[in-house]
């Protein structure tokens, strides 16, 4: 550091740089502007601790933060200029609400001076976050409240699991920050701290919880992303109950889906097991998730329900529970399993068993069925025995989020996330990069249509070629799944709408996925024919650098959800079909309902 540096004074953004670190804060994601310029300059003067992650667009930057926060169980932080930079930030912020995930978004604004007249790029930032950071926004006035709010924003972002911001003008920014902010009246003192309870519920909830789980004779479990650290408990009592379980698709990677009682994923999405499952039980055990999928839940009445969530709000959110326990999942599931009976009558868990086997089949069947040119289920199902037990995977929004749900079996350990209740298409690069940035030595997958693609992805794609080099490991393998359609969206205007493709709004620009990747420095590999896919994955998770599988695959792969819920979609499905005049589409459709009846 150089003597000059050395005597400028401490400004409130190197206060700011400093308390992030104090909250184990060593990376940032963002992007720059004449509103962030002081935080820019104290993050430059910290000397890369906490690094700054320049992403392609705000939006990305803030997607980053929450995949930061998913993976590591930690606060994501995000970083961006006033007026167009805060506006950007709001798809991701909008990403962490919705998941319960902490974020902290810190964003500058004009002077204080200027503000209320109009300015240039003046918006009221307070108003325009007030809701997706509902919990906790707030300006940073007086140097003085700076350490304070940043404090509380995090706090905040801890103990309600959601995204929070600090508002931070240029003058702010810039102005001296005192060494010890003075004990007086409106000055209020402040410490980096944060520790999470241990929740527990009364043991005679628990008891009356047991009670219910008891008198079942078809148990079922629902895990959620709640489930995150409490994998060995929720297996232990669904031994003890004999229950078939079926996950979110937020929880699937906190469950193992290679025992013999796994359903799958539910919902709109999810498995015939998963469909079979909540349809016959006669006692549902909900398990941190607040899954919205209602319609593919048990019929109210069917089943008598126990529900545990660390947050008291979801507590019969989705579900008419008769017990409510809050609490932690481990915790509370360590307390309840004492209290439940081992099931000596194993005929449900049997039967359990026998849908799981059957499942499998037909997820086989539809991976090689008669696509043209090539199934995108065949494609997502090769990586199964192939990803590494050390690998991270992200997910895209789309139809691959269906093929993900079904097909692909994650190794213990392996994480994997998306966007699930925003469901924001292009967060499949930034969430992998983010992954890819806190583990460098470990491979990453990211699953991803086309559409995502060109809606984020090929723009990040060029940070990925920007920093690959500095990787220890260089795998970061992206499936590009190429229909040239946005088919989710296709098969919901036949669902929903009774309605016919609209090509206009559907079809997709070509674009040369592999051939960019190639233009870029890394790898492109295209795929087009089925015996090509197993040497693809191969090929790709052995590279010494990224890869970019462009896999040509065909839309009118159905996105049929399981029986029975499924089966009162199926009159508008072909309605829309025959209006079409799809013959493959509708082929391939009923090849799918027959296996589902």
């Amino acid at each position: 550091m150089s003597s000059t540096q050395q005597d400028a004074p401490r400004l409130v953004a190197d206060l700011v740089v400093e308390r992030l670190l104090a909250w184990d804060v060593h990376r940032v994601f963002g992007y720059s502007g004449d509103g962030i310029n002081g935080l820019m300059g104290a993050l430059r003067r910290a000397g890369g601790d906490p690094a700054f992650v320049q992403a392609r667009h705000e939006e990305n930057a803030a997607l980053m933060a929450v995949g930061h926060a998913k993976y590591t169980d930690g606060v994501g932080v995000v970083v961006s200029t006033q007026g167009p930079g805060a506006v950007h930030l709001l798809n991701g912020l909008y990403d962490a609400k919705l998941d319960h995930q902490p974020v902290v978004a810190i964003v500058g604004q004009q002077p204080t001076t200027a503000l209320g007249s109009e300015y240039q790029q003046e918006i009221d930032l307070t108003a325009l976050f007030k809701d997706v950071a509902a919990q906790y926004v707030q300006a940073v006035l007086a140097p003085e409240q700076a350490a304070m709010v940043v404090d509380r924003a995090f706090r905040t972002a801890l103990a309600t699991r959601s995204p929070c911001v600090v508002v931070l003008p240029h003058d702010v920014q810039v102005a001296e920050a005192p060494e010890q902010p003075p004990h007086e009246h409106g000055v209020v003192p402040t410490v980096p701290q944060w520790r999470p309870p241990r929740v527990l519920p009364a043991a005679d909830d628990l008891a009356e919880a047991a009670a219910v789980l008891n008198a079942g004779e078809r148990v079922a479990l629902l895990v959620g992303q709640g489930a995150r650290d409490a994998g060995e408990q929720v297996r232990a009592v669904a031994e003890r109950l004999g229950a078939g379980v079926t996950t979110s698709l937020l929880g699937k990677p906190w469950w193992d889906e290679t025992l013999p009682t796994s359903c799958g994923v539910m919902g709109h999405l999810g498995t015939t097991a998963s469909g079979w499952l909540l349809d016959e039980c006669d006692t549902l055990l909900m398990i941190g998730t607040n899954d919205p999928w209602t319609e593919f839940y048990p019929a109210p009445g069917q089943a008598r329900a126990v529900q545990v969530d660390l947050d008291g709000r979801h507590l019969g959110n989705r579900y008419p529970i008769e017990v409510g326990l809050v609490g932690d999942a481990a915790r509370t599931l360590d307390a309840l399993l004492p209290l439940l009976d081992e099931r000596t009558d194993h005929a449900w868990r049997d039967q359990v068993v026998e849908q799981v086997e059957r499942w499998h089949t037909i997820a086989e069947e539809r991976a090689q069925g008669p696509a043209d040119p090539l199934s995108p289920e065949r494609v997502v199902r090769a990586l199964s025995s192939r990803l590494p037990a050390d690998a991270q995977v992200s997910v895209d929004v789309g139809s691959v989020t269906y093929w993900y749900a079904r097909h692909l079996t994650l190794p213990p350990g392996v994480q994997a996330h998306l966007s699930s209740t925003l469901a924001s298409m292009g967060s499949g690069l930034p969430y992998g990069l983010a992954a890819k940035l806190q583990w460098p030595g470990r491979p990453v997958v990211a699953l991803v249509g086309d559409g995502a693609m060109q809606m984020n992805g090929v723009a990040e794609l060029i940070t990925v070629a920007s920093r690959w080099r500095d990787w220890d490991d260089p795998r970061f393998v992206v499936l590009v799944l190429h229909n040239g359609d946005l088919a989710e969206v296709t098969w919901e205007q036949r669902e929903t709408e009774g309605d016919p493709r609209f090509d206009t709004s559907q079809a997709l620009p070509h674009f040369p996925y592999a051939g960019y990747a190639d233009l870029l420095g890394l790898r492109g590999i295209r795929v087009e024919r089925p015996e090509d896919v197993d040497a693809a994955w191969d090929d790709a998770l052995a590279a010494d650098r990224p890869v970019v599988i462009e896999a040509v695959v065909d839309p009118d792969v159905p996105l049929l959800p399981p029986f029975p819920a499924g089966e009162q979609m199926l009159e508008s499905y072909h309605r829309a079909l025959d209006l079409e005049g799809d013959d493959h589409a509708r082929a391939l459709l009923d090849g799918q309902a027959e296996q589902e009846q």
